[in-house]
């Protein structure tokens, strides 16, 4: 998935409200990046590189693997696949999400 699809499919599964009641950011370097504003209903995902509660920086090659159910969260996240900052307990939640 090129980042268009990736954020589409992210779209898809955040829906109008999914409950992350957060901001998170999915860097994936010089990609881009897709950004989820879940602080309003209905949540917004965009790629806007702003500021986030929750970074998870990631290659787009991962991203896509994570959002088509081959690559679990936690084992890319054992791994070093993907790494996270700012705030854990988003990142935790983000399992129901993707």
């Amino acid at each position: 998935m090129d980042l268009q699809e990736c954020t589409a499919a992210i779209r898809a599964k955040v829906g109008d409200d999914s409950g992350l009641n957060a901001l998170l950011k999915f860097d994936c370097g010089s990609d881009g990046v897709v950004f989820v504003n879940a602080l309003e209903v209905p949540n917004t995902v965009s790629n806007d590189n702003r500021d986030a509660g929750c970074t998870v920086t990631l290659a787009l090659a991962d991203l896509s693997a994570l959002l088509s159910g081959e690559l679990n969260p936690v084992n890319g996240f054992m791994m070093g696949k993907l790494k996270v900052a700012g705030d854990m307990s988003v990142a935790m939640r983000l399992q129901k999400v993707v």
